[in-house]
């Protein structure tokens, strides 16, 4: 097991795709690496709109879900409020990347 904790923050449709370009990369180069995605703002339509092999990893807004008005139909899993997510799993040591 590696010590390497890595969260990816996406708050875009981009930035989802580079972070999860990002997850894929880094665990191929460091496999047991631990590797969270959290996606707010519009990355959360686009993480539903395109399901891909990350998904186990993402943690989708529940605020922004609400704050758009929608369904996480296929259950990802999801946080009360990203900016929670981000400032606790930083305060546990986790490495913050914006994607």
């Amino acid at each position: 097991m590696s010590d390497l904790r890595v969260l990816l923050h996406a708050p875009t449709a981009d930035g989802l795709a580079r972070a999860r370009r990002n997850a894929r990369n880094l665990l191929n180069a460091r496999p047991g690496a631990e590797v969270l995605i959290v996606a707010n703002g519009g990355a959360v339509a686009a993480a539903l709109a395109e399901p891909d092999d990350t998904d186990a990893r993402l943690r989708l807004c529940r605020n922004s879900l609400k704050a758009q008005g929608l369904e996480n139909p296929d259950g990802i899993a999801e946080v009360e409020a990203a900016v929670v997510t981000l400032a606790e799993l930083q305060q546990d040591g986790w490495a913050y990347i914006r994607a």
